[in-house]
C-alpha cells in the first residue's frame, strides 16, 4: 500500500501492530515518533513528519489493520471543523483600475491576527471554504495601499495522481512519490465579492509567481519547481491563469480519487500549472 506517500508492506504493519502491543502505555504521539525515528522520516528542515505519521496510522486503523490506544485529548480536527469566529472587515466596494490600488501588498500569513483575517475571508466567501490547513502550505494575504483585504491565495499539497498533469511532467508511478513535494497546488485564490478591478487576479499570481519558490524554501528548507490548479469547468474559465501565462494541460475525467469502480462522479476541472524553473522536468523525474 501507499499511504501518506510512503510505501507499506505487510511487514511494516506487522512492526506497527507489535510497537503498540509491547507498549500498553504509549500514546499515539509516541507510537508516532518512535515509528518516525525507526523509519527516518523527517522533513528536509530534519523535522519528525509526526502528523504524517499519525495521518498514516489513522488510516490502517480505518482499514482494519491496526487498534491504536484510545486519545488522551480530543482531535485537532474537532476545533478545526468548529465555525470560525467572525473578523472585523471593511467591505465598501472596491472598483477602478488597478493604478489606483498599487502598491498592492502580498503578506505571508503566519501571525494570529492576519491568519484569523484569512480563515474568516475564505470561509465565508470562497464556494469551497475553509476549514484549515495541515502540512506544508503557504497562505498569502493581499491588500490594497490603504491596508484593505483584497484577496486571498492558499497553496498546499499536490494532488497524489493527475494523469494529465504527470504526463506533462513525464512521471511514472515510482517516480511521483518522490518528487511529489516539489510540486504544490493553488488550493484557494479568492478576489473578495466587492472588488471589481480589472486585471488584479492576474497580477496578484504574477507577484506570487516570482516569489513562492523563496518563500517556500525558508518556511520547508525545499523550493518549490511547479505550481498547479484545478479550475471547476462548471463554474469559471481560468481567464486569469491564462492571463497570468500558467498553462493548460488537460482536464480530469470526473472521477473521486476513491472511485474503484468508475461510479463516483465529480465535476471535470481543467488543470493548470506554472514552472518556476527552466529545467524543472528534469528535476520532477531524475532529482
Amino acid at each position: 500500500m501507499v499511504i501518506q506517500g510512503r510505501s507499506i508492506s505487510l511487514e511494516d504493519v506487522a512492526h506497527v501492530q507489535e510497537l503498540i502491543s509491547s507498549h500498553p502505555g504509549w500514546n499515539r504521539t509516541r507510537i508516532s515518533r518512535e515509528l518516525c525515528r525507526e523509519w527516518e522520516w523527517f522533513n528536509r528542515l530534519g523535522q519528525m513528519k509526526d502528523m504524517a505519521c499519525r495521518t498514516l496510522l489513522l488510516k490502517l486503523e480505518a482499514l482494519g489493520y491496526v487498534t491504536l490506544p484510545k486519545r488522551q485529548r480530543p482531535s485537532p480536527n474537532a476545533s478545526r471543523n468548529r465555525t470560525i469566529q467572525a473578523v472585523f472587515h471593511d467591505t465598501t466596494p472596491i472598483e477602478g483600475s488597478l493604478r489606483e490600488l498599487m502598491p498592492v501588498s502580498i503578506e505571508v500569513v503566519k501571525d494570529t491576527g492576519s491568519l484569523s483575517l484569512f480563515g474568516f475571508l475564505l470561509s465565508r466567501y470562497h464556494y469551497l471554504g475553509y476549514s484549515g490547513s495541515v502540512g506544508e502550505n503557504m497562505k498569502y494575504l493581499v491588500c490594497d495601499c490603504r491596508g484593505r483585504p483584497v484577496s486571498c491565495v492558499l497553496f498546499g499539497s499536490a494532488a497524489w495522481k493527475v494523469g494529465c498533469r504527470d504526463s506533462y511532467i513525464g512521471w511514472d508511478r515510482a517516480q511521483r512519490p518522490q518528487r511529489l513535494h516539489l510540486v504544490t497546488n493553488n488550493m484557494r485564490f479568492l478576489l473578495l465579492p466587492w472588488v471589481r478591478v480589472p486585471h488584479l487576479a492576474s497580477h496578484v499570481l504574477g507577484r506570487i509567481v516570482r516569489r513562492i519558490r523563496e518563500d517556500w524554501k525558508k518556511s520547508y528548507g525545499h523550493e518549490v519547481v511547479l505550481l498547479e490548479t484545478f479550475v471547476q469547468v462548471s463554474r469559471f474559465r481560468g481567464t486569469c491563469y491564462r492571463a497570468a501565462n500558467w498553462h493548460y494541460v488537460g482536464r480530469t475525467k470526473g472521477r473521486s480519487r476513491n472511485d474503484r469502480y468508475n461510479t463516483l462522479r465529480v465535476p471535470q476541472k481543467d488543470v493548470y500549472v506554472y514552472p518556476l524553473r527552466a529545467r524543472f522536468r528534469e528535476l520532477l523525474v531524475h532529482g
